[in-house]
């Protein structure tokens, strides 16, 4: 009787698993159709001779007549490249001053232990509440005042102060070994040298996260660009498909269906080739410092 009542229940435990599992393989598989599919049709369109003029209603995901002239249009219309090399010093340099900032200030944080610690967390992380929005038009008087308006300096300067990367990088390390630093003092080495060449190469896997998140932010940035840069030359890419497709030259062309949705697909091949090289090193710091984004 014992034995037919246990198996009864470790048959109800495997079904009711069963049943969970496929509640959230269904959930899981209706998000990912959700992004994957307007990914899919704005690839496939963008491919479509017949979309060059009119888009196609319901939408069709398979081009009718596969040609590349959108593509050849938008690359002849609009200085792509250009735009993307713009974006990526603004990017490395972004990343450079955010990371550094971010290690040494959540080193500090988090071994040094100094008199006052916890509230100069607090405060850096109460400037994540106020609106980014708000702080522009200070941030661009401020600029002006300096003479840096229509200079990288106004995109990397303020990157120093990255607060969300340096609570993470200061949760980080208090998983770290403090017996690490203090190894490291007796050997004579400064707290920079401590910081740099032994608690970093331990955080590859979160500052990975970080180049993700700080690329991804600077890639698809619109409104400081366009506030702060007034020279088209140096114009990032959000604000220069923007710039382009309002101004009379690239009118036409750029109003086509086809065309922009070529920009736009080609505008995001970075940003798959940064997440697909550095995925792994996300999930592994998500799963080992806890901390979701």
């Amino acid at each position: 009787m014992a034995a037919s009542v246990a198996a009864t229940k470790k048959s109800s435990h495997k079904r009711n698993k069963l049943i969970k599992d496929i509640i959230i393989i269904i959930i899981l598989g209706i998000g990912s159709l959700s992004m994957i599919v307007p990914f899919w049709w704005m690839v496939s369109t963008a491919f479509d001779e017949t979309a060059m003029f009119d888009l196609v209603m319901p939408p069709v995901f398979f081009p009718q007549e596969f040609t590349t002239r959108a593509f050849y249009m938008a690359f002849n219309n609009v200085p792509m490249m250009r735009y993307m090399f713009n974006t990526l010093i603004v990017a490395a340099g972004n990343i450079t001053v955010s990371i550094l900032s971010a290690v040494m200030a959540g080193y500090a944080l988090s071994k040094i232990r100094f008199k006052g610690a916890t509230v100069v967390l607090m405060i850096a992380l109460s400037t994540m509440m106020i609106p980014l929005p708000v702080m522009m038009v200070p941030r661009f008087f401020l600029f002006h005042r300096f003479g840096l308006v229509d200079s990288y300096l106004a995109f990397w300067l303020p990157a120093a102060a990255y607060a969300f990367g340096t609570f993470f990088v200061k949760q980080y390390m208090d998983s770290i070994p403090d017996s690490l630093r203090e190894s490291a003092r007796i050997d004579g080495a400064g707290e920079l040298r401590i910081a740099l060449q032994i608690y970093m190469p331990l955080c590859g896997a979160l500052i990975a996260t970080l180049v993700v998140l700080i690329f991804l932010g600077t890639w698809n940035d619109f409104m400081w660009p366009m506030i702060i840069l007034t020279s088209p030359s140096r114009y990032t890419l959000q604000l220069g498909i923007a710039m382009f497709a309002m101004s009379d030259g690239g009118m036409q062309a750029t109003t086509l269906p086809a065309i922009r949705l070529a920009v736009t697909a080609v505008s995001i091949i970075p940003v798959l080739i940064m997440y697909l090289g550095l995925q792994r090193y996300i999930v592994e710091s998500i799963a080992l410092s806890g901390v979701k984004q």
